[in-house]
């Protein structure tokens, strides 16, 4: 088996907008990664969309890149914080070739580590749709426990699916020692 792909989050540079493109527009996997129903995408939708997430510096949205062998694959970030208790949510999404080659499973580790070492938060959560099993494994892997399921509350290629609910808390977190 080949070794296991060296995996960095970074910030987003030049160039990095093909792949964002490639992974936004997919309608195949637009159920995993949007609550707004299906629709072709255009570069010039997109390309606004991306200016106007960029003039936002509020804060409340930590972005990165996610290179795999030094080749942006997707995307990574923690959004929603509440800063009172200190919690976010994370979103992931891979390119194709990216998925089921542990890429995934290493970017929420890096994600969480920095969520709770960087961003002093307490609690990490996310959902995704229960017929993404190898998503919910790489999270399972990375320590995230299901913490509920919402029956029925996506509508997903034609049929209604459950939202499962995962989260990790600081507590339960294990760093991986270098």
């Amino acid at each position: 088996m080949p070794d296991a792909p060296s995996v960095i989050l970074r910030a987003r540079i030049d160039g990095d907008e093909e792949v964002l493109f490639r992974i936004a527009s997919e309608l195949e996997t637009w159920e995993e990664r949007s609550p707004a129903p299906p629709a072709p995408l255009t570069r010039a939708a997109f390309d606004r969309r991306l200016a106007r997430s960029d003039e936002d510096d509020s804060g409340d949205n930590v972005r990165f890149i996610i290179e795999a062998d030094g080749t942006a694959v997707g995307s990574i970030g923690l959004f929603g914080f509440d800063t009172f208790v200190r919690h976010a949510e994370v979103g992931i999404t891979l390119v194709r070739e990216a998925r089921g080659r542990g890429i995934g499973t290493e970017a929420i580790r890096q994600v969480v580590e920095f969520g709770f070492v960087r961003r002093n938060l307490h609690r990490i959560h996310l959902q995704a749709i229960a017929s993404n099993t190898g998503a919910l494994r790489a999270y399972e892997r990375a320590g995230f426990v299901v913490e509920g399921r919402q029956r029925e509350h996506a509508w997903v290629r034609g049929a209604y699916e459950d939202i499962v609910l995962m989260a990790i808390l600081r507590s339960e977190w294990q760093p991986v020692s270098a």
